[in-house]
């Protein structure tokens, strides 16, 4: 695994908030039925990924300001693309992007939750002489 410097990268990569090697989740998002699975610690650093019992409850309202955003965009798009269609067009095109786009609605989340309130800052680790 390659180190990021970027807070950011590391963000968009979904990688350990300290070392920013480790993968925040152990499954792919394409995954239908593991992709939200999470181990315990990361495999480099042993960083906690979950700071208390419950910590992603939080999520949760991250996750819901990605849905609102997720169906006004949609919804403006059939608006303006389609030249604002009958209202079963548009239940059916933002049903159908909110349920595919949950799984990184739901990893995006998390991983803002942890880097944002997780309260785990970033350890840059020197390179070793060989």
């Amino acid at each position: 695994m390659t180190k990021l410097d970027s807070t950011a990268l590391a963000m968009l990569q979904q990688r350990c908030p300290r070392c920013h090697e480790g993968p925040l989740f152990t499954h792919s998002a394409l995954n239908p039925v593991h992709f939200a699975e999470m181990p315990e610690h990361c495999p480099v650093c042993g960083q906690a990924y979950e700071p208390e019992p419950g910590f992603y409850w939080g999520a949760m309202f991250i996750s819901y300001a990605f849905s609102t955003a997720i169906m006004l965009i949609t919804g403006f798009l059939v608006y303006f693309l389609l030249h604002d269609p009958a209202v079963w067009v548009y239940v059916t095109s933002v049903a159908v992007v909110a349920v595919l786009l949950t799984p990184l609605s739901l990893r995006y989340s998390r991983t803002i939750m942890l880097y944002w309130f997780g309260g785990v800052a970033y350890r840059h680790r020197e390179l070793e002489p060989s």
